[in-house]
């Protein structure tokens, strides 16, 4: 590792960033460095919005990616290196992403896509997503302590979540019957982490890569057309539970939203069609899918 780049983690974990975005930030740096076969501490501001304009013309990546690469340039020349002064002129521009509707699955394709989910892992990552309306990085870091499973508490416990707050997510009786069910299979326990969700090894947490290449290959097995990677599950939920009828407000703090504005986007994605079915909870989103 080179002292650069420890210096950039070192402020990172100073400032308390998630470990998420410290991968973010420095991979990205790191593919700006390749670029230019050169140390970004030597790269000069034309330089680094040239290598953006790269992004967007040549690779063809979306703007949301490009911003991770200018964020990341902005952290490292204002932050790490402190050229405060030449602030101005070492502000890569943040382009404006388009907010487009995410694709929502209907029911019953969320039932077909955990079925052809074969990796009961992955699967029951999945499952908890879908659940508890979890990020996929917070899917993958949970801890068996962070289910509650006391019957006057029920709730999920997500630790440093996006912009490190913690939050508490319902646990639903069908979630928790499958979390048994699987812990019976990996004794999740006994991993030296107690990690919910742990490599082959049990050294450390499931690879979030590898689970999006499952939730991939599973939305193909099931012929679902819709695009869209493990973040539709998280968009399924804030959805399905306004369809069922849940206020606004208690999702909102379900998915960790600083804003309910940032909720109320679901309100446009809501079908009218859909009737909840009798006697299931509609906090309980597993049972409430088709049965196959």
């Amino acid at each position: 590792m080179t002292p650069l780049r420890q210096r950039m983690l070192d402020a990172m974990t100073v400032r308390g960033l998630a470990e998420r975005t410290k991968e973010c930030y420095t991979d990205a740096v790191a593919r700006m460095a390749r670029h230019y076969h050169r140390s970004p501490d030597l790269l000069s501001p034309p330089e680094i919005e040239a290598y953006l304009l790269h992004l967007v013309k040549d690779r063809k990546l979306s703007y949301s990616s490009v911003n991770h690469a200018a964020s990341a340039s902005r952290f490292l020349f204002e932050t790490v290196l402190g050229r405060a002064s030449d602030i101005v002129h070492l502000r890569p521009p943040m382009a404006r992403v388009p907010q487009k509707q995410p694709e929502l699955l209907a029911r019953q394709e969320v039932t077909h896509l955990f079925a052809c989910c074969s990796h009961p892992v992955y699967r029951t990552v999945l499952q908890t997503i879908y659940a508890a309306g979890l990020r996929i990085s917070e899917a993958c870091a949970l801890r068996v302590d962070d289910i509650d499973s006391a019957p006057d508490r029920m709730c999920v416990r997500v630790t440093a979540g996006k912009g490190g707050a913690d939050r508490y997510s319902i646990l639903s009786p069908s979630l928790l019957a499958l979390l048994r069910q699987y812990s019976q299979t990996y004794a999740p326990q006994r991993n030296p982490g107690r990690w919910l969700f742990a490599n082959a090894n049990g050294t450390t947490c499931v690879n979030i890569e590898a689970v999006q290449r499952a939730y991939q290959a599973a939305r193909h097995c099931a012929g679902i057309v819709k695009h869209g990677g493990t973040h539709t599950l998280r968009h399924c939920f804030a959805t399905h539970l306004l369809e069922g009828g849940v206020d606004l407000y208690t999702i909102s703090r379900l998915l960790g939203h600083g804003h309910i504005s940032t909720t109320s986007r679901y309100l446009h994605l809501i079908s009218p069609q859909f009737k909840p079915p009798k006697d299931v909870d509609p906090l309980d989103l597993l049972a409430g899918l088709p049965k196959t």
